[in-house]
């Protein structure tokens, strides 16, 4: 198991706003929630986004240029991340499948392409809103 990074006060509260949150927040929507807290810049909580995202503590949902906290302990972050996204409500759920991860992991196109990463999202509707 990894060794546990201490985070910033910076990264620490914009990573709580993302954790508690009931979907996926913009940079823009966690500054307004830190300024209170003393984070007044962009580039602040920009920084503190790249260091969470490296650290595998949070995805990008690259569709919504938005971030969710990552909820899967045997995540891979910086390789394989897929997603499943409500059309109606935007509902996001981290899908941790292995068969899709195996089958991914091994991936190569017609040209002979063997992959290092991936990001992929699945539309569709959720139980509720079917």
């Amino acid at each position: 198991m990894a060794q546990a990074q201490i985070l910033s006060k910076n990264q620490q509260m914009v990573f709580q706003i993302i954790e508690k949150a009931k979907g996926p927040l913009k940079a823009y929507s966690i500054l307004y929630d830190v300024q209170k807290k003393g984070i007044k810049a962009p580039l602040q909580v920009y920084r503190a986004l790249d260091k969470l995202l490296e650290l595998g503590k949070i995805h990008k949902i690259e569709s919504r240029n938005a971030f969710v906290a990552c909820k899967n302990s045997n995540c891979e972050i910086t390789k394989a991340t897929a997603f499943s996204i409500c059309e109606k409500c935007e509902k996001v759920t981290e899908i941790n499948n292995s068969k899709l991860t195996n089958y991914l992991s091994n991936f190569q196109d017609t040209t002979g392409m063997k992959y290092s990463k991936y990001n992929l999202e699945f539309f569709g509707l959720c139980k509720k809103c079917k």
